[in-house]
């Protein structure tokens, strides 16, 4: 890919592997200091976890999931061009537990059955589609579900969301999200 950019994995089985993606002028890779932070509070080995990458763009919170052990991990992202890189991205590491979904984030968390131990939401940032997620992920988290999400400010969280955790670096917000308990958790419905 002549035009290519690349960010390193940052741990895991794949540490130090580059994984490729077009230049999209709404294509923003997370900081490797924010994937640093969040694979700590994640906890460094995903070992049998099911993980959820919205808005994969380069693909580096799904494939940082799947090197550190995801069990499954699904990458959705409705542009072709970088469906294509991250494809080759997945069969350059041989990385059977990545599943591609070429679809609209929104539209698949519609339809999508699954459930998800973490789901990763990195929506370009002046979309504002926090308050179009937000409701439709509970159906699609598991008990005890993690939803890390990255944008240029914090979303106004509904009381059924509570903040875990917390960070910013330059004009990244991102925070780790949990159901809050008194609502119901998850599952398909």
């Amino acid at each position: 890919m002549a035009d290519a950019n690349r960010v390193r994995i940052i741990g895991g089985a794949w540490r130090s592997r580059l994984v490729s993606f077009p230049s999209r002028g709404d294509l923003r890779p997370t900081p490797d200091r924010v994937r640093e932070t969040l694979f700590n509070w994640l906890g460094q080995d995903l070992t049998g976890k099911t993980c959820l990458d919205l808005f994969a763009g380069s693909g580096a919170l799904g494939f940082e999931a799947a090197s550190r052990g995801a069990r499954r991990v699904v990458l959705v992202e409705r542009n072709a061009q970088t469906v294509r890189a991250l494809g080759a991205s997945r069969d350059a590491l041989q990385a059977t537990a990545v599943e591609l979904k070429r679809a609209d984030a929104l539209i698949f968390l519609r339809d999508d059955a699954d459930v998800y131990d973490v789901v990763f939401v990195d929506p370009p940032f002046k979309a504002g589609l926090w308050p179009r997620i937000a409701p439709l992920l509970p159906r699609r988290l598991a008990p005890d579900a993690l939803v890390y999400y990255e944008s240029g400010d914090r979303p106004d969280l509904a009381p059924d969301w509570v903040v875990h955790r917390q960070g910013q670096a330059g004009q990244v917000q991102y925070q780790l999200l949990k159901r809050a308990p008194n609502f119901p958790e998850a599952g398909p419905t």
